[in-house]
C-alpha cells in the first residue's frame, strides 16, 4: 500500500497509509486528542474524521472545544433544527441552511406562518434528536437516485437544487439516524456532539435563491455554542446591544431621525450635527498633520467617466441617474475616486509632486435595496471621509506604513483598543491583469508585515480594481465592525490615464490608494452610539454641562457661569427652571449629560459648583475658576 505524508500545524511531518482518516491520525497522535476530535481540516478544507486521506498535505485535528468547531456546531445544529421541524411539521419543505455568523438559518416552505411557540417545541424536538446521539454518515448518490428520492418525498425545492448541480459534482448526502438531507458536509461524528447549549432566535420572510419573483419562505434563525455560558454570555450581549440601539438612543438623545419621505436618508437634529461636527474637525486635523490636501468634488459627473473608470458595469444598478437638458445621462456620485483622478491630472505632475494625498468628506448616494437599510448603519446617502493618495511604486510601502499607523491611532483615540486587520486579495471578477494583482498584493503584504502588524487573508474579498486591507473594530460588548479600509489600485490610472513625469522624463502610471479611516461618517457616528451607549467623551458630547439650580436665587450666578464657560469653548446649557433639584439631575442623566453643575445657595455665595458626573452619586465641590480649566482640558479634542 502506498504511503502519504501530512504535515502537522508544528511543521512536524509522519507518514501513513494512503487511505487513512483523520480519526485513526488523530488517535496516533494522542487517545485523548482522538477523544475530542470533531472533525479536521485538510489543505485547507474541513473534513469528516471519517474521510480516507489519498494524498499528501496538511492536516489539523478540529477538537469540539476549538473555535475552528463553531461552524461545525452551527451546521449540525441547523441540520438537527430541520429535522425538529420536519418530525412536528409533516410536509413542510427544507431548503437550504447555513452556519452564520454567531449562528444559522434554515428556510422552510410552509404555507402556515410560524409562532414563537412553534419555536418552543422545535427547540424541545431539538433536544430530543441531540439525546439520542445518532451518527452523521457521508453517502454518495447519483445524480438520477438523489432526484427521485427527493422527488417521491415531495422536496421540490431539493431537486431544483441537485438539478443546478454541475454535472461532474457528487451528490453528497448526510443522514442523521433516519433523516438525511443533501449536504456538501462535513458534520461531526454525532448529533449529541452538538450538545445544547443552543436557541432558536426567530422568524423572518425570505425568497428562493433570494428571487422575490420566487417562492416565499419562512427563515428561522437560531445561534449555537460550545456550552451554555457562551451561550448565555451571547444572549446578554443581545440584550445590552438593545437597550444600546443606535435608533433607539438617537431618538432619546434627539440626535437625528428618519422617515418615510426620505428612505434612506438622515435628517440631523443639532445635537447630533454637533457630534458630526466634532469628528469631521478630529479627522480633519488628522489629515493637515499628514500631509492631505482637502477638495471638494461634483455630486453629478456624466455617464462616461463611470464608463471609463469600470464603476458602471460593477455600479450601475446601484447608482442614482438624472438626464439633464442636453439628454446626457448623468449619475449621483456612488464614491469619489474618479473625481480624484480628474483634479490629478490637471496640469502636468512630476515624480517630485507625488506623493499627492487628496481628502474630501464627500457625499455619495448608492441606491441600497430597502430591506437592507438599517437605521444611520446602512443608508442611501452617507458621507465618505475619503482619501486617495497618488504615489511612484517605490512609495507604496512607505504610504502603506504611515496610512496603517495613523489608522490605529485614530481609532485608539476614539475608545477602540482592539483592531483586527484582513487582508482582502483578488475576487473571481475583477479588473487587471494576474501580474498586476501580484503586485498590489505582495506590495500591501509587505506595508503590513514592515509595520510589525498581524493580519489573516481573506481569498477573493478584495475590490474589484484591487486587494484592500480592512481594518475590524471590537466595541465595548464585544461585537466587531469593518470599517477603515487601504485599497491598491494600479487599475484606475491605467482606466482614466493618470501619468507623471518620471526622473528619467518619461510618463509613468501612478499608483493610487484608496482610504478611509471611518468609511461612511453616519455608519460610524451609529457605532459610537452604540459603543459608548450614548455616554460620549467629554469632547464628543453634544451638551457638555448643564448647569442646575436649586433656588431661584442662584439664577444669576448661574446665567455668568455658562457665560463663562460658553467663553471658554465649552458647550454648556442652563437649567433654571422651577422644578426639584433631583428631577433635574434625573432628566440630564437621562440625556447622558457628562456633567451637571449644582447650584444652591452656598454655591451662590462661595462662587462654587458642586459638580455631579454622569454614572456617579459622588459630588464634588470646586471653585468656578478651577472647574473651568479642568472642563477645558479634558473636552480638548484628541490631537
Amino acid at each position: 500500500m502506498s504511503l502519504i505524508t501530512l504535515t502537522f500545524p508544528d511543521g512536524a511531518q509522519r507518514q501513513y497509509d494512503a487511505g487513512t482518516t483523520a480519526a485513526a491520525v488523530a488517535q496516533s497522535i494522542a487517545p485523548s486528542l482522538a477523544k475530542k476530535a470533531v472533525a479536521a481540516n485538510f489543505n485547507g478544507s474541513d473534513v469528516d474524521l471519517d474521510l480516507p486521506l489519498l494524498a499528501d498535505g496538511t492536516l489539523s485535528i478540529i477538537t469540539r472545544d476549538s473555535d475552528a468547531a463553531l461552524p461545525l456546531i452551527r451546521h449540525d445544529a441547523a441540520h438537527v433544527m430541520a429535522e425538529a421541524v420536519q418530525k412536528i411539521f409533516p410536509g413542510t419543505q427544507v431548503t437550504i441552511g447555513p452556519s452564520i455568523e454567531n449562528g444559522f438559518y434554515y428556510d422552510f416552505y410552509r404555507e402556515q406562518p410560524f409562532t414563537t411557540d412553534d419555536l418552543a417545541a422545535i427547540e424541545a424536538e431539538m433536544k430530543k434528536i441531540v439525546e439520542r446521539g445518532a451518527s452523521f454518515t457521508r453517502e454518495v448518490w447519483s445524480r438520477k437516485d438523489a432526484i427521485n428520492f427527493f422527488k417521491a418525498k415531495g422536496e421540490h425545492f431539493k431537486v431544483e437544487l441537485i438539478e443546478n448541480l454541475p454535472g461532474d459534482e457528487d451528490i453528497r448526502i448526510y443522514k442523521q439516524g433516519e433523516w438525511l438531507d443533501l449536504c456538501r458536509g462535513p458534520h461531526m461524528p454525532t448529533t449529541k456532539h452538538l450538545g445544547t447549549a443552543f436557541k432558536l432566535m426567530s422568524v423572518a420572510g425570505a425568497y428562493w435563491r433570494g428571487d422575490h419573483t420566487k417562492a416565499q419562505l419562512q427563515r428561522i434563525y437560531g445561534t449555537a455554542w460550545r456550552e451554555q455560558k457562551e451561550l448565555d454570555a451571547y444572549l446578554d450581549m443581545l440584550k445590552e446591544a438593545e437597550a444600546r440601539d443606535h435608533r433607539k438612543l438617537g431618538k432619546e438623545l434627539e440626535l437625528f431621525h428618519q422617515q418615510e419621505e426620505a428612505v434612506g436618508n438622515v435628517f440631523w437634529h443639532p445635537k447630533g450635527w454637533v457630534i458630526w461636527q466634532q469628528l469631521e474637525n478630529f479627522i480633519r486635523g488628522r489629515l493637515r498633520q499628514h500631509g492631505y490636501h482637502e477638495v471638494r468634488t461634483p455630486q453629478l459627473i456624466d455617464r462616461k467617466l463611470w464608463e471609463e473608470s469600470g464603476h458602471w458595469e460593477k455600479f450601475g444598478a446601484n447608482m442614482f441617474t438624472v438626464t439633464d437638458s442636453d439628454k446626457r445621462e448623468l449619475a449621483i456620485k456612488p464614491m469619489n475616486c474618479p473625481a480624484h483622478v480628474q483634479i490629478f491630472k490637471q496640469g502636468i505632475k512630476s515624480y517630485r509632486d507625488l506623493p499627492l494625498r487628496l481628502a474630501e468628506f464627500g457625499c455619495c448616494h448608492r441606491n441600497e435595496p430597502s430591506g437592507a437599510l438599517h437605521g444611520i448603519m446602512r443608508v442611501r446617502a452617507f458621507t465618505q471621509d475619503d482619501a486617495h493618495i497618488f504615489c511612484t511604486p517605490e512609495q507604496v510601502t512607505d504610504e502603506a506604513l504611515k496610512y496603517c499607523q495613523l489608522q490605529f491611532d485614530v481609532y485608539r483615540d476614539l475608545g477602540f483598543d482592539k483592531i483586527g486587520v484582513k487582508l482582502s486579495l483578488r475576487p473571481d471578477v475583477r479588473a487587471g491583469t494576474d501580474e498586476t494583482w501580484d503586485k498590489a498584493e505582495n506590495g500591501l503584504r509587505e506595508a503590513l508585515r514592515l509595520a510589525k502588524i498581524e493580519f489573516t487573508e481573506l481569498p477573493g474579498e478584495g475590490a474589484f480594481y484591487g486587494p484592500k486591507v480592512e481594518f475590524q473594530l471590537t466595541d465595548a460588548i464585544g461585537r466587531t465592525w469593518q470599517c477603515g479600509t487601504l485599497q491598491l489600485d494600479f487599475v484606475l490610472p491605467e482606466r482614466l490615464d493618470a501619468t507623471y513625469i518620471g526622473e528619467d522624463g518619461a510618463k509613468h502610471r501612478p499608483v493610487m490608494l484608496h482610504r478611509a479611516l471611518l468609511g461612511s461618517m453616519e455608519r460610524f457616528i451609529g457605532i459610537l452610539i452604540e459603543h459608548y451607549a450614548g455616554r460620549f467623551p467629554l469632547w464628543l458630547a453634544p451638551v457638555q454641562i448643564v448647569v442646575a439650580t436649586i433656588t431661584e436665587g442662584a439664577s444669576g450666578y448661574a446665567q455668568e457661569v455658562v457665560k463663562e464657560l460658553r467663553a471658554a469653548g465649552l458647550r454648556a446649557e442652563l437649567d433654571i427652571r422651577n422644578e426639584k433639584i433631583n428631577y433635574k439631575i434625573r432628566e440630564h442623566s437621562l440625556q447622558k449629560i457628562p456633567i451637571i453643575a449644582v447650584i444652591g445657595a452656598k454655591e451662590a455665595e462661595d462662587k462654587t459648583l458642586a459638580l455631579r458626573r454622569l454614572g456617579s452619586d459622588a459630588q464634588e465641590i470646586v471653585t468656578f475658576r478651577d472647574a473651568i480649566a479642568v472642563f477645558q482640558v479634558e473636552a480638548k479634542v484628541p490631537e
